[in-house]
């Protein structure tokens, strides 16, 4: 049963469920839905390289360490001295297992010039070696590498499907879970005789190719009898703590929370360009501009605000060393080594064409997952188009961008724009997928080259739609406030020109105020000395008239009392005589 796309469908009833064993091959179980068929064989085909051997081995050892489940390892290649030297550099310790009955190893060899081609051919010696080996040990788990060796000798079709079948069949009665290795065929034919894919229940197919003289290791689920599963082809790794590792990236969705709270840009004055609170926690950023825009320079303060905030932070450089980042850094103010020292901040660097695009991704996807950062820096993205088309390099970065989304990673990604198109267009067609887009621009004034940073977009929040000059110090990144002149928006040194005549105004202009005032206090003072002459003037006049009025009153006073004098006399002079007459 196949799921259409990367993501295997979820299981119905799930007591109609395929009963599986966990591989314990990090990814393997997620893609298969929950590992390998219990009780049946699984095909595990490739061409030499692909790392065949080391799957079967790893199957084994996961379930003697992990999941209590002995096994019985069959080579027909190699001893049991070179299986257990070559895997030791893993950290495979076999001699421990096989001591303590976990792990059985057993070296059949067989020789192509004696086998004769009879209709009589049959594997009941095997059935009677690998079914002692799986009794003395109680095995859960076999795995038998490889299964040409067996038919070297043989070229009847006939006979080696018949026994083909009875090993898958006599696998089955024995109630193991096996891995059966096969080198890969030629043509349309995934094994070397075409039968081997049809008898078995599970198909996977390890792929080892070299594109551009860049090696990339692949794995592909042909066929899984009874369960859903991935159909991409999944990148994977071979390390050397865990062996092989699956990086089953295609299946993530759209399904990842909006978080709500913002983390700063490391920019004072982006953070208030952008509603005045930075980008939210788990949002993509692009940051796209020429080189020597100042990329590099705003992703490394994104870092170190990141590290300030207690968080951890991965720096994924494809063009400079740690050490340079370093160096280069402490020039404008930020000193990521602190932060390195204190276990913040990890610098990854590595040159694009160092592996294939999937490779790159596998190693970065475990790089996340082993650091756990609260915030990731990929510096710059444009680099990766060496490795692949661009096509293949932003099918490669949406997986890692869903990746960072689903488990809300904040994560800033550096573009170099093209030299032959718009200031807009990027080198790699992100910026759809991105939450935040800032374009840092060349703005040429006069003589003079000058930064300008834009915010083309930013999802969910409001944002400046204002041009700002970028100015690096050796102080930290400053974004100047607009300034317009006559011609439009002034940078560099037709903004400082500009601002020094500005300011000879405003002095002019001061000086003649404060010339003004002194006029105009100096005119008040002889106003106020006038009055004051009035006053004093007023004064003696109103003193003069209240002395006249003072007399004129005193006069009057007298006149009246002269008046009634005489008038006295006349009224006794008319009494004396009206009394003469009267005698």
């Amino acid at each position: 049963m196949d799921q259409v796309g990367g993501a295997p469908a979820p299981s119905g009833d799930s007591a109609l469920a395929l009963a599986k064993v966990p591989s314990g091959i990090q990814g393997l179980d997620e893609i298969t839905a929950g590992g390998l068929p219990k009780g049946r064989p699984t095909l595990v085909v490739g061409k030499a390289g692909s790392g065949k051997t080391l799957f079967a081995m790893q199957f084994l050892v996961n379930g003697a360490v992990h999941y209590d489940e002995p096994g019985v390892f069959v080579s027909f290649e190699e001893t049991a001295e070179d299986l257990v030297k070559n895997v030791r550099s893993l950290g495979f310790d076999l001699p421990g297992l096989i001591e303590e009955e976990k792990l059985s190893i057993d070296y059949v060899r067989i020789e192509k010039s004696e086998i004769e081609e009879t209709g009589e051919y049959d594997l009941d010696g095997l059935f009677i070696r690998l079914g002692y080996a799986i009794d003395s040990i109680g095995a859960k788990r076999v795995a038998l590498d490889t299964i040409e060796v067996l038919f070297s000798g043989l070229s009847n079709e006939g006979i080696i499907r018949a026994e083909l079948r009875r090993l898958l069949s006599w696998l089955k009665e024995k109630g193991v879970t096996a891995v059966v290795t096969g080198e890969s065929g030629q043509g349309e034919c995934l094994t070397r005789h075409g039968l081997e894919e049809y008898v078995s229940d599970a198909v996977i197919l390890l792929d080892h190719r070299v594109t551009n003289q860049i090696s990339t290791r692949r794995l592909r689920i042909v066929k899984y009898r009874g369960s859903t599963h991935g159909t991409n082809e999944y990148p994977f790794l071979i390390t050397a703590r865990e062996g092989i590792v699956i990086m089953p990236v295609t299946t993530l969705g759209l399904e990842h929370e909006a978080l709500e709270d913002r983390v700063s840009t490391g920019i004072e004055r982006l953070d208030a360009m952008l509603g005045g609170r930075g980008y939210y926690r788990g949002s993509s950023v692009l940051i796209s501009g020429a080189p020597g825009s100042g990329k590099t320079s705003f992703a490394a303060a994104f870092a170190d605000a990141a590290c300030r905030r207690g968080e951890r932070c991965l720096y994924f450089a494809f063009e400079e060393s740690p050490s340079q980042i370093v160096r280069n850094m402490r020039s404008i103010g930020i000193d990521l080594q602190a932060w390195i020292d204190a276990g913040n901040l990890e610098i990854r660097s590595s040159r694009p064409t160092a592996y294939g695009l999937e490779t790159h991704l596998a190693t970065m996807l475990r790089d996340v997952q082993i650091f756990r950062p609260d915030a990731v820096v990929v510096d710059p993205i444009s680099s990766l188009i060496t490795v692949g088309s661009e096509a293949d390099t932003k099918a490669m970065l949406i997986r890692f961008v869903d990746y960072l989304k689903v488990n809300q990673i904040t994560g800033l990604f550096t573009d170099l724009t093209r030299a032959d198109g718009s200031p807009e267009q990027a080198r790699i067609e992100m910026s759809s997928l991105m939450d935040v887009w800032i374009l840092l621009k060349f703005i040429e004034s006069g003589s003079e080259r000058d930064r300008g940073l834009y915010i083309l977009k930013s999802r969910g929040m409001a944002h400046s739609n204002q041009v700002r000059e970028v100015i690096i110090t050796d102080e930290g990144i400053d974004l100047a406030d607009v300034y317009l002149g006559p011609g439009g928006v002034l940078t560099g040194s037709a903004r400082y020109i500009s601002e020094m005549e500005e300011g000879e105004e405003v002095r002019n202009r001061e000086d003649e105020l404060r010339a003004r005032r002194i006029e105009a206090d100096r005119k008040r003072k002889v106003l106020e000395a006038r009055i004051a002459a009035l006053q004093a003037e007023c004064q003696g006049v109103q003193t003069e008239f209240d002395r006249f009025s003072r007399e004129l009153d005193r006069k009057k006073r007298a006149q009246s009392e002269e008046r009634g004098h005489l008038a006295r006399m006349r009224q006794a002079d008319r009494a004396a005589r009206e009394h003469d007459r009267e005698q």
